[in-house]
């Protein structure tokens, strides 16, 4: 296996530097390949913006066209380059992040935005009256495995169907189907430890473990089913779900999970 880890925390002593170290070594040990983007030490640039995209930068600019002209030339900048390069060589990519402002921190989603650039995560494939382009179970990055590995600072009843935040699978839906699975990522069920502004040596060592037997499962383990665009769960061109599939999938957020 071959493994990216994007790792987003300020402090390397951090509970997500811990994790994130504890993964580099399981996986090492295993005989797995790993490579780790620790974004703060890179002092990743965050802002999408025209020195992204040199001559190929719009004026006015445009992100969507500068981004996919840049990229079809081969001219996106060496930081970004980069990062895609990583993603084509891994085949699972792990993200490392403390849940902040209910959603993954700035730094790592200025990554996303820059990395994930138009016509190398979107924008692919065909648009007609069966198709609305490679998407939602297909695209670029099809074929590689995801998994996010989050603290949260709150206990889990915070974060359940009746909790204040709302369901923690809600709250990552966004990031799990918008920007992993949109891709073409299988994206495994997250591993996310409450509880993280008050963790006990006696907690980490149980989340650890628990960490530990994930991470050495990832080969295996089944991925989430959310359903794929073109395959005739979705009306075209509207993509609503097509009528009587929605009980078999719950509600909300859920309609989007096969059963």
């Amino acid at each position: 296996m071959k493994a990216l880890i994007v790792y987003a925390h300020p402090e390397p002593r951090s509970l997500n530097g811990s994790l994130k170290d504890l993964a580099v070594s399981t996986l090492s040990a295993a005989g797995h390949e790993v490579q780790v983007s620790d974004l703060y030490a890179m002092k990743w640039k965050a802002s999408v913006d025209a020195d992204d995209f040199g001559a190929n930068a719009t004026a006015p600019l445009r992100v969507v066209p500068s981004s996919g002209a840049a990229f079809d030339a081969g001219t996106l900048t060496p930081d970004v380059r980069a990062e895609q390069e990583k993603l084509l060589w891994a085949d699972t990519v792990i993200f490392q992040f403390p849940l902040w402002w209910y959603t993954m921190p700035a730094i790592l989603k200025g990554w996303v935005d820059r990395v994930f650039a138009f016509h190398f995560a979107y924008g692919v494939g065909v648009h007609d009256e069966t198709r609305y382009g490679e998407r939602f179970g297909e695209g670029t990055l099809l074929g590689r495995r995801a998994i996010l590995s989050v603290t949260v600072g709150g206990p889990e009843s915070h974060y359940s169907d009746r909790g204040i935040n709302g369901p923690i699978d809600d709250l990552l839906y966004p990031i799990q189907h918008g920007i992993l699975y949109y891709p073409g990522l299988s994206v495994l069920p997250p591993f996310v430890l409450f509880g993280a502004d008050k963790i006990s040596a006696g907690d980490y060592e149980d989340a650890a473990k628990a960490w530990t037997e994930r991470l050495l499962a990832l080969e295996t383990t089944e991925p989430i089913a959310f359903r794929r665009q073109n395959f005739g769960d979705y009306e075209i061109p509207s993509l609503r779900l097509k009528e009587g599939l929605e009980t078999l999938g719950g509600k909300g957020f859920g309609l989007h999970v096969r059963a």
